[in-house]
């Protein structure tokens, strides 16, 4: 990606953040990316397209993210409560991020990918190890209150009702038990040291 192409993806993110795609216009994102008008029309299909790209692009990377951040031999329920306390600071540090989770963490593709693919495999994973307790057939709507779970602590750290370390704690603790962690081990897990948030290479 070019530095300018980085830009208007920068730029795209926040301005996606905070209107509805249809909102969003050459004229503005030139104005945010600080391009000219002719940059934009040269590196962008539409505003759509431009969209997809933001949403695949973020959801791509925070999975690479977390998978850096972690040892490959980490426990399946250490990995869980670690990435979510992951996804909620970072939506504090870096407000546009979240915010966009937030407002299409559901009804955008690419981003619902970011709930499915190697979370789904994590989560599969750690129920054949006998670190949780349900039944396989309910992996998916395990995985849906996780999202929902992690969304919701989102907005309330955006509305500032919740630190991000209470929110991150509070939640990764109350999923760890809805999976079957046993409750002071789930506590443990989701108050442990958090690790720095690699960045993607």
């Amino acid at each position: 990606m070019t530095a300018a192409q980085r830009r208007i993806h920068e730029a795209a993110l926040k301005l996606f953040a905070e209107k509805g795609i249809g909102e969003v216009n050459v004229s503005a994102l030139a104005e945010a990316a600080g391009v000219a008008r002719g940059t934009i029309y040269n590196n962008l299909d539409s505003i759509e397209s431009l969209f997809e790209k933001v949403a695949k692009e973020l959801s791509e990377e925070m999975i690479v993210r977390v998978a850096l951040s972690l040892p490959a031999d980490v426990e399946p329920a250490q990995r869980l409560a670690t990435g979510i306390r992951f996804y909620i600071r970072r939506a504090h540090d870096e407000p546009s991020w979240g915010r966009f989770l937030v407002r299409y963490g559901f009804s955008s593709e690419a981003l619902r990918s970011m709930w499915s693919g190697q979370p789904l495999a994590d989560l599969q994973d750690g129920l054949q190890r006998g670190a949780y307790d349900f039944e396989p057939e309910q992996a998916t709507s395990v995985l849906a209150l996780i999202a929902g779970g992690v969304l919701t602590a989102m907005i309330l750290v955006q509305e500032g009702r919740k630190t991000w370390r209470d929110a991150g704690s509070d939640v990764a603790e109350m999923l760890l038990r809805a999976v079957g962690v046993e409750s002071r081990q789930a506590q443990s897990l989701a108050r442990d040291e958090l690790p720095a948030l690699v960045e993607a290479a």
